[in-house]
């Protein structure tokens, strides 16, 4: 006997890139299993215009849960219901219904480390004014602040917001003032790649040289936008696609008649991908300089602290100082985190055997190489993969 068509709803907003891969990812999963019959309402999230959901004869929903007024009427609904959203969403404390959210925290803080290791002293967040329905980007920016702080590092934030982001030569005119006053070489992180691309905009605008002396990170990873920008735009991946995955698999668990107990489902960022507007190493040091971009070049030979030494003509113990007052960590810890930063983008954007990452990046063994992806990464390779693909 043929199994009934299940009616979903998905509720997101079509002209985001992170909701556009959550579905992705619900798409991914509902073709692997039933047959589905879909509504979908892909306006901006705000201006969503929902049916009364309480008489809609459906099996389930997944909707954003953003803005508060959506979430409400989604609430309403007495059928088995998932929200998802960017970390800060309408969520009623105690609430039953199951909530797949981005890790902010972890979104900073990877994007700090990103521009840490290329040695910025100075860095500055530019966000968006607070609404009801954008405090991701405040968390974004606290968490930032706060990482940079226990760094001592020096910190900017943009908040001279013109009354409507339509009005670009104001935006623009704003950021370029901003960005000019600010000490350089510089790492800023954007709330978004929206907002990363306006930077870059800005900088080219008011000749201020990217990276050179202003290097940016946004966050979504909009493969278009990036690559649209001017120079290409480094992104942090939310890895959006595995939590619309899982949300469309706990969905159907719901339908089915199972429960889940817990409410909070938190998915961390996958990676920085790099691109021209971080490609740089912020480094006043000459002697730091060369020794990191022999790293780079080297790191998948196997090379150990002995050569790099060797190839800067500097003594072990000078060098050592050195990197520990620039970069604030030693030479092996550099290497190590260089390696891992090729496997990394090796396991997430190849199909290469695990056996063949570990020779490429210089690791004797898989398991050492898993040993330490693991503790720097927090998940196993494979499962990296895993998430990184869906």
């Amino acid at each position: 006997m043929p199994q009934p068509t299940r009616r979903i709803a998905l509720i997101y907003d079509a002209r985001s890139t992170y909701d556009l891969k959550v579905m992705s990812g619900v798409a991914a999963y509902l073709q692997e299993g039933h047959q589905y019959s879909i509504f979908i309402e892909e306006n901006a999230l705000k201006d969503q215009r929902l049916p009364d959901l309480r008489s809609w004869e459906g099996d389930g929903i997944i909707g954003n849960f953003d803005d508060p007024g959506i979430a409400k009427l989604v609430t309403q609904a007495q059928l088995p219901v998932v929200g998802f959203g960017g970390g800060y969403g309408w969520y009623v404390a105690g609430s039953a219904i199951p909530y797949f959210y981005t890790n902010n925290k972890a979104i900073a803080t990877l994007t700090a480390d990103h521009l840490l290791e290329r040695g910025f002293k100075h860095f500055a967040y530019c966000g968006y004014a607070k609404s009801p329905i954008n405090g991701w980007s405040q968390e974004r920016q606290h968490a930032f602040q706060s990482y940079l702080r226990k760094r001592a590092a020096s910190f900017s934030l943009f908040d001279s917001m013109p009354r409507s982001n339509h009005n670009w030569a104001t935006l623009q005119r704003s950021l370029g003032d901003w960005l000019r006053k600010l000490p350089k070489p510089l790492g800023v992180m954007a709330a978004n790649d929206n907002r990363g691309r306006q930077i870059l905009e800005a900088c080219r605008a008011y000749d201020i040289a990217v990276p050179d002396e202003v290097a940016v990170v946004g966050v979504d990873n909009d493969e278009l936008l990036c690559r649209l920008s001017s120079p290409p735009l480094s992104s942090v991946e939310q890895g959006a696609k595995g939590l619309g995955y899982a949300a469309a698999a706990l969905l159907d668990q719901m339908i089915q008649g199972r429960t889940s107990r817990k409410r909070h489902y938190i998915f961390d960022p996958t990676t920085v991908v790099t691109r021209q507007s971080t490609d740089i190493l912020a480094i006043d040091d000459p002697k730091v300089a060369q020794a990191m971009a022999y790293i780079r070049e080297h790191s998948s030979k196997g090379i150990k602290v002995p050569q790099v030494v060797s190839a800067v003509a500097i003594s072990r113990s000078g060098l050592e100082t050195r990197f520990a007052s620039a970069l604030g960590y030693s030479i092996h810890t550099a290497i190590g985190r260089t390696k891992l930063e090729r496997v990394r983008g090796l396991v997430s954007e190849t199909d290469l055997p695990l056996k063949q990452i570990a020779a490429e990046t210089g690791f004797k063994s898989v398991q050492h190489m898993t040993t330490l992806f693991v503790r720097e990464f927090g998940r196993t390779p494979g499962r990296y993969r895993r998430i990184s693909t869906i």
